[in-house]
């Protein structure tokens, strides 16, 4: 099994005490991935832009202790977040394996999101990424020998461990997660660099993401993936996926972003649909992001724009375009968008490399 590559047997280097920070980004599917299997490993490939505003920064602090167990606190915006705890305990339950030091620290894990958390914008993706980095670095104190290429791609196996999505958030700016025939070294166990030239349309890509939610999604991820087992459309929502992961092949390559326009807004609506026929079905867009959506239909009809849309497991929008219509766009969103945001509030973002340390 090639999980066995991420299995250490000792470690060359004692570390009694310390701390450790990293920023991780959140990302954006543009293929999506929606239900799973085994471990949180995928039913279809994806694809991502890694963002570059939309991160998390985590301080992991650590103290040697004696006592064979796990033993932690979270903190959010410096308050101790209890309501956290559960799920990283369910992390350390299924990485231990792989971090044979867990149970021999303390650790004080600060956090801090520069977006609103559980609105959709998958804090997750960079909260779990960025735990995931911290919980390397302190490995490779260890055990200094380790090469960078191990490291990223072990953080983001770890990364998988806690939220599937954060696998993706380890580097930029496209990344490839889930085993694809035609995507050269793709792997369901960790996110993958997307091996293949892009045309210059694509780079420095701009997403705007109008926060028409900030609440508490009222249907978690974790339930809406679990609802896809025995999903009616399932299979062919599999199918489809992966058949628009090859379709974005040649709009890489060629930069045809009318395609590219076809195939996320598609992808899209097509995860929100999956959505509105599970049992029981949900839905997680509102009012405004309709209309949103129907406001950029329009605005592209009018003008030619290459502006899009594409919706991540919540109600918010991330609006897409081309650096060269920056001023254009966010001038449009200012104008007729943001009144349909919560406070009229939207953050500039854009494609980015992956996570840092601090």
């Amino acid at each position: 099994m090639a999980e066995q590559q991420f299995i250490v047997s000792n470690y060359s280097q004692n570390v009694n005490s310390g701390s450790v920070s990293w920023q991780s980004p959140s990302n954006i599917a543009l293929v999506k991935y929606w239900g799973k299997y085994g471990e949180q490993l995928p039913m279809n490939a994806s694809v991502s832009f890694t963002l570059n505003n939309c991160n998390t920064k985590t301080t992991l602090s650590f103290q040697k202790k004696y006592t064979k167990r796990f033993n932690f606190e979270v903190f959010l915006e410096g308050q101790r977040e209890e309501s956290f705890e559960p799920k990283i305990q369910k992390f350390f339950e299924r990485v231990a394996v792989y971090l044979p030091f867990l149970q021999d620290y303390h650790f004080k894990i600060e956090t801090v999101n520069s977006f609103p958390h559980s609105s959709g914008i998958a804090s997750s993706a960079s909260g779990m990424s960025a735990l995931a980095l911290c919980l390397m670095d302190l490995e490779r104190q260890l055990q200094p020998e380790i090469t960078e290429a191990y490291f990223l791609q072990k953080a983001s196996f770890l990364a998988r461990l806690g939220s599937g999505s954060a696998c993706r958030s380890i580097n930029g700016p496209i990344i490839v997660w889930g085993e694809h025939a035609n995507i050269e070294n793709s792997s369901n166990l960790f996110g993958t660099e997307y091996p293949y030239h892009v045309h210059e349309n694509f780079s420095n890509y701009q997403d705007t993401i109008l926060l028409v939610d900030k609440g508490e999604k009222q249907v978690s991820s974790t339930v809406g993936h679990n609802l896809m087992i025995g999903h009616p459309f399932a299979d062919q929502r599999f199918l489809q996926a992966n058949n628009n992961l090859l379709k974005l092949k040649p709009v890489f390559k060629n930069g045809d972003i009318s395609e590219f326009i076809k195939i996320v807004e598609s992808e899209a609506l097509s995860l929100h649909a999956m959505m509105m026929t599970s049992m029981p079905y949900f839905i997680l867009m509102k009012p405004n992001t309709l209309e949103i959506i129907n406001r950029i239909w329009q605005f592209r009809k009018k003008t030619n724009s290459s502006v899009c849309f594409t919706l991540d497991a919540g109600a918010n929008v991330h609006v897409l375009y081309p650096e060269k219509e920056k001023e254009t766009i966010l001038q449009f969103i200012k104008n007729e968008l943001s009144q349909f945001c919560k406070n009229g509030e939207f953050i500039v973002d854009e494609v980015g490399f992956g996570a840092k340390k601090i």
